[in-house]
């Protein structure tokens, strides 16, 4: 018997094919909250035309938007400015994507100018690029001022017509479900409902399920699917599928929208694995998928996650929506 040395090949680590891009202000901080929060196997990277607000990010990617035309201060709340910016930084805004990135979320508040301008520009490179491109944006606050809502519902309308999919966070609703907040404590609120929305999506791509979900699934729920809606629930104890289903119909990503009105739809189940579904349990998430038209489709998945303990968790990432059915439009 000789003593052969069997080569062993350690596969390299799988390349990051998930990019989160926060976009001015508002997009900026709600991505700077989830790279402290930590998505996994997803990369974070900024833009800005304000090279302050660069500077002070831990994200470690970040492009700033326009170094001659706005010099590094800002986009002055003026959308044409940023979108002048951005188209300045076309070739540096590729070559970011140009990693092999399959799938970009971009990110920002509506209503101000680098987020509002520039987005739309970004997104527009990243979907012809041939990447899945998903906008998560924010509406402002009432308080803000109605000139700034109505040049965020402008912005909605620039950065739906680039996008296979978009989100809308309207800050009026999460100020209607969480009245005591204070007004600085709103704000983070908006930035964990969008990093929360962001983050479930990704994990179901990079998250390995029982009954699996992966990039191609997300992708036939999402391409060209127009406005979206999600909800995310959890329920505990007696009867917790029924709460954790109940908790997503209350979203407020969901922006009062009936799910049962979409084309495509994908629900996510979560549980800990000492705290596993039942079959009488999994008998309830069919009786709920069942309520949905023939003519919609449905996809579902199944996954291990052993933070939830005895809670479950309910995902679901609905399709087909129009910017008509966005509150405000």
């Amino acid at each position: 018997m000789t003593d052969d040395i069997i080569p062993f090949h350690f596969p390299m680590e799988a390349p990051r094919i998930i990019k989160v891009v926060g976009v001015g202000g508002g997009g900026g901080n709600a991505v700077t909250h989830m790279y402290r929060e930590g998505i996994h196997d997803v990369t974070f990277m900024l833009c800005n035309t304000d090279s302050q607000a660069l500077n002070v990010s831990p994200v470690p990617s970040k492009l700033q938007l326009g170094r001659t035309i706005t010099e590094g201060l800002g986009a002055g709340n003026r959308p044409e400015r940023a979108r002048e910016a951005a188209e300045e930084s076309v070739d540096e805004i590729r070559q970011a994507f140009n990693d092999g990135t399959k799938m970009v979320f971009i990110t920002a508040g509506m209503g101000g100018g680098t987020g509002t301008g520039a987005a739309p520009i970004i997104a527009c490179i990243a979907k012809e690029m041939d990447i899945l491109t998903v906008g998560i944006v924010t509406i402002p606050f009432i308080f803000e001022g109605e000139p700034k809502i109505i040049q965020a519902l402008d912005g909605v309308e620039r950065i739906a017509r680039h996008v296979d999919a978009l989100l809308v966070i309207n800050n009026e609703r999460l100020r209607e479900i969480y009245a005591n907040l204070t007004v600085t404590n709103a704000f983070k609120k908006a930035d964990e409902t969008l990093s929360i929305a962001a983050k479930s999506i990704a994990e179901i791509i990079t998250l390995r399920g029982t009954v699996n979900l992966d990039f191609a699934d997300v992708r036939t729920i999402l391409k060209d699917g127009g406005v979206a809606i999600m909800g995310t629930g959890f329920g505990e104890g007696d009867n917790r599928v029924t709460k954790a289903i109940d908790d997503a119909l209350h979203s407020p990503l969901l922006n009062n929208n009936d799910i049962f009105n979409s084309k495509k739809v994908m629900l996510n189940v979560s549980f800990c694995e000492q705290s596993e579904m039942m079959m009488d349990e999994m008998n309830e998430i069919h009786d709920f998928m069942r309520k949905f038209r023939e003519d919609v489709e449905v996809i579902w998945g199944m996954a291990i996650d052993n933070t939830l303990e005895s809670k479950i968790k309910i995902t679901l990432l609905a399709t087909g929506f129009g910017v008509e059915n966005v509150p405000g439009m």
